[in-house]
């Protein structure tokens, strides 16, 4: 059998798709989804806490546009002492806020969370 010069191109073309692996085929027809592009924008109020014996401080400046809710979070020395999450604040753009805990006796450990 013997190919025109008009059919050898499409022959040929035929030949490459067939060779070419099955998701690299379809990928000319449609565009690929993109995976989530994490959110880059600063965010996040920059905290500071102080012990005062069972007594316990947190000073949170949110330096961004964004509001951060901020909320204290409490665990306490003893075991009978109640652990404490406090509720979340909104610390608006430029803004500063003061969050105040405590526990019945000594503390043992502070920090803030932050939420969108």
């Amino acid at each position: 059998m013997r190919l025109s010069h008009r059919s050898a191109p499409v022959l040929a073309a035929l030949a490459l798709l067939v060779a070419m692996p099955g998701d690299a085929a379809s990928h000319t027809a449609k565009t690929t989804p993109h995976a989530r592009v994490p959110d880059e924008r600063p965010f996040g109020a920059a905290c500071r806490t102080s012990v005062d014996g069972s007594y316990v401080t947190a000073y949170c400046h949110n330096p961004y546009p964004e509001t951060d809710r901020v909320s204290l979070h409490l665990e306490c020395d003893r075991w009978w002492d109640i652990d404490s999450d406090g509720v979340p604040v909104g610390a608006g753009p430029a803004e500063t806020v003061r969050l105040t805990g405590r526990c019945w006796k000594e503390v043992r450990s502070v920090w803030v969370s932050h939420q969108k």
